[in-house]
Parts: C-alpha cells; structure tokens; sequence
C-alpha cells in the first residue's frame, strides 16, 4: 500500500470488540497465519498492536472506523450506534479506551466516529437523526459528544463526523411521515444538517471533519443516476447541498470515507472517473473502498488471490492520492517516508 501511495488505512472496529478489549476478554482472532506466521498464538488485541508497529514502520497513518455496534458481518446495517447491551453510554467509553490506549502513538490519526448512521424517518420506527435535541437517537449530539470525550483525553486526534441518510426540507421536522418532505441521500452521505446545527468543539473546533459516503449506481441506482449524468450533473443533484457546501464555504474540512466500486466499464466508473476528478481538482481528503476483494459492492483494489492488485483500477485512483512535484507520494508523518525513502517524501508542505 505504501509504496503505492496510500497514507492512510480506514480500519473499521465495532464496539462490541473495543469493549472486549477493554475488559480482557479475546475472541479467537480469525487470521491466515500459513501467509503470517509471526502472528501465531496472538490475542486480536496483539495483533491489532502489531498491524500499528507495521504500519509506522512504513508511515502509514491509521484512521480507525467504528463500523457497528456487534461484531458482525451484518453490523453496519442496523441504522444506530446503540443496540442491546451496547448502550450510548458503553458506545462513548469504548472510545474513551481505545483514544487512552494509544494516546502516545500517532500512528493512530483520526476517530471516525461511527459509520453510515442512517434509517428513514418517515417509515422507520428507528433512525438517525440531526438536530439540535439529546434525544437518544440524534446523531449529532452523539458524534459530538463522543467528539468531545475524545479530545479530552488526546486533543491532537482528528474525530470524524458521518453524515446520516434523509434530512427534513424546510418547514419541516422529522416527526413528519411523509417521504417528500425529505432529502434524501446515501447511508452517511446527509450532512444537510450542518447548515441549522453544526458539530460544536469549542477549543477544539479544528480537530473536526466531516466525512460523507458516496456510491456509484452499482451499489443503488439512486435518482441522480439518469442517462447522461456528468460531474456537473452530480455537483448539483446530489454533493453541493449534501457535503460540498462545507468545503466551499469553508466550515470544516471534508474527508469522504468511503468511495469506489466496480470497473464496469459503464456507468459505475463513469462515476468513480466524475468523483475521482471531483476530489483532485478540489484537494478533497478521502479513503477508498476498499483494499480487500471480497466486498460484495465494490470489489477492492486487491483481486481475490489478496495479493495481486487490480491495476486498471488502482490507475483510476492514483491520480487523487497526494503526490510532491518531485513525483514521490507524500507521507503524513513527516518525519518516516511513506513506504521507503525511494518512494515517499517527508516535505512539510500542509496539503488541505
């Protein structure tokens, strides 16, 4: 990945598992250790620690992604952060833990909260929401709480916030149960509503990002997804008033999480080229979905064997990662070089 440019890893956890940890319980970890034998007889916790050591060795940042509640391949469908045992509470300390842990290694970089906070208010009993209350289920004043533990313990992290899937349209307010009085957009990608009730840090008001997901037509043919769609198409149907506008009107930085999919050779990269270009040209920070192969949905830059890339789509990507003029890809340590001396640069330049 290093030498290839990738500074930074999205490495998703649920809660369940940081709980685990926290409390010296240990699943069976679940790894191939004929292709790494050095990981025989490690706990998950060892060997997560062992990924971290790996990864400074060779400047790669990690940006850790709370993924669900369970720790299940299902997880991330259930639209909250809460479930079961696994109160808001419980949700707030798992982070607390893990910021404490690794409070004096940066190799860990940024919290991204929790992923695709979702479900439809007009329809579904439970869903996330965004506005100014405490009720249990807004996410914005449970992003911005976890925000604020966080940054008690570690104030140099950087905390993620998602979007969630359908904000009310002027006039109206989520107890409405009628679908036309939404916006509507991908589970993560409805940052809508930021304009009436921004994430509030105070002092650490500069640690924060926001971070949409956006999808191709591969994974839902959404509306804005019509014959002839164009980058400019999609600006204005779908990213200026869900994410963009943050970026130009300067409100916080913008990290999309979660983009790619499939080389169709047809629409879905038609879009991955739109979004792909649209990133570059705006110096938009991002992580790609994803590295392995086996997501059903987009495929990933490894092909099934995990060990040979895919290079016609990794060539679609290059192009948005952070290169220097001298041609070496740009490292976010900037003191280790990114993969090895030959491939990173350690500059100082802030790239944003």
């Amino acid at each position: 990945m290093t030498e290839r440019g990738i500074n930074m890893l999205r490495v998703p956890i649920s809660t369940q598992l940081l709980l685990e940890w926290k409390n010296g319980q240990f699943s069976p970890p679940n790894v191939n250790t004929y292709a790494n034998p050095e990981l025989v007889g490690m706990n998950s916790l060892q060997i997560f620690d062992h990924f971290l050591k790996v990864a400074k060795k060779y400047g790669l940042k990690v940006l850790i992604d709370g993924h669900s509640a369970d720790a299940d391949n299902s997880g991330h469908f259930y639209p909250v952060w809460y479930k079961g045992t696994v109160t808001p509470e419980l949700f707030y300390q798992s982070w607390e833990w893990l910021t404490a842990r690794y409070k004096n290694d940066d190799t860990i970089l940024a919290m991204d909260i929790k992923n695709e906070p979702h479900g439809k208010a007009y329809s579904e009993t439970l869903f996330a929401k965004w506005d100014g209350s405490t009720a249990i289920n807004n996410w914005k004043y449970a992003c911005e709480t976890a925000s604020k533990r966080i940054l008690a313990i570690n104030p140099n992290l950087l905390v993620l916030c998602e979007g969630i899937e359908v904000y009310p349209k002027a006039g109206f307010t989520f107890s409405s149960r009628n679908e036309l009085d939404y916006h509507s957009n991908w589970w993560g990608g409805n940052l809508r509503g930021v304009r009436d009730h921004p994430i509030n840090l105070g002092a650490n008001q500069d640690q924060l990002v926001y971070s949409p997901h956006d999808y191709g037509p591969s994974v839902f043919l959404q509306p804005w997804f019509y014959p002839g769609f164009t980058k400019a198409t999609l600006y204005a149907d779908v990213w200026r008033d869900n994410w963009f506008f943050i970026h130009e009107q300067n409100i916080a930085p913008l990290l999309i999480g979660e983009w790619g999919g499939f080389m169709d050779g047809g629409a879905n990269q038609r879009w991955m080229v739109a979004l792909r270009d649209f990133i570059t040209e705006n110096r938009i920070h991002h992580t790609f979905w994803c590295l392995n192969p086996n997501s059903g949905d987009t495929g990933g830059l490894l092909l099934n064997d995990w060990t040979t890339w895919d290079e016609a789509k990794y060539a679609l990507l290059k192009p948005s990662l952070w290169t220097h003029s001298n041609g070496k890809f740009v490292s976010l340590d900037h003191k280790v070089p990114l993969g090895n001396s030959s491939v990173g640069t350690t500059v100082t330049e802030v790239y944003r």
